[in-house]
């Protein structure tokens, strides 16, 4: 397939309006559909590849969206940055509902994904000790800065299998490992575009404090309904994050290291 687009976008149904007037594809890969058909546009002079991870109507729970199908449609459209914006929980009293935290580490603690490309014959070893693209994560640091965003350079994620949300008990537990935010569909999304050797960047915008910050019953746990009204009154702020940084982003560097996460992988 001939290249379509440069960079992909992984949301939910509010960046829809943003390509109302785009082209629609379907595209097939070797692991079924996607969760949707894909949508191109001309944002700020790049063209973009917009697929919303849960399909439209948020039709696929976490634990049934096809990652490996999403990433690889990506790649067939010639995909080489994605920006991933999420809801997630906060784990840390420091970092309130309405932040954003741009993840440099994940935690996974999901169950049954199909995580990998790689099946044999032969090992494919991809290096994930640091799984997001540090130049993506610089430049949307950059632009949530001069936006005047409550945003944060970095952050570990917990990836949860959902649906449900967490206990108390392992909200409790996540807080004292000292990880950040929890969230249900980071992973294996990152790890698959790192074997694909695609930049990707999770854009964490945090909807909730989980299960609560203490042990107190009466401290009140996240429903879905606080999740999607917290996301909705703030998707202006994260669309225009996105769309600024989209704009500023040059060519891909060709000493970016996630174009080379391959070298030396295999056995």
């Amino acid at each position: 397939m001939t290249a379509r687009a440069t960079i992909g976008v992984f949301g939910g149904s509010g960046f829809q309006h943003l390509f109302a007037e785009a082209e629609e594809l379907h595209v097939e890969t070797p692991y079924g559909d996607p969760s949707d058909v894909i949508t191109i546009a001309e944002l700020g002079g790049q063209s973009v590849a917009f697929l919303p991870r849960h399909g439209r109507g948020h039709r696929l729970p976490p634990h049934q969206i096809p990652y490996r199908a999403n990433l690889w449609a990506m790649k067939e459209l010639g995909v080489e940055r994605i920006l991933a914006p999420c809801a997630a929980g906060s784990l840390d009293p420091s970092v309130p509902p309405g932040a954003i935290v741009l993840v440099d580490q994940f935690v996974d603690r999901t169950s049954g994904r199909t995580h990998t490309f790689y099946d044999g014959p032969g090992a494919t070893h991809v290096a994930a000790a640091d799984p997001y693209c540090p130049q993506l994560r610089v430049a949307l640091l950059r632009v949530g800065q001069r936006l005047g965003l409550d945003i944060r350079a970095d952050g570990t994620m917990v990836v949860v299998e959902g649906p449900r949300f967490s206990t108390r008990a392992e909200s409790a537990w996540f807080r004292s490992m000292g990880w950040h935010v929890v969230n249900m569909t980071g992973y294996p999304e990152v790890i698959l575009a790192r074997e694909l050797e695609i930049c990707y960047a999770t854009v964490a915008l945090i909807t909730d404090y989980d299960a609560g910050l203490a042990e107190d019953a009466a401290v009140a746990a996240v429903t879905a309904d606080d999740v999607v009204a917290m996301f909705a009154a703030n998707l202006q702020r994260l669309q225009t994050l996105i769309v600024e940084t989209i704009t500023e982003l040059g060519p891909r560097p060709i000493d970016d290291s996630c174009r080379n996460a391959l070298t030396g992988a295999r056995l």
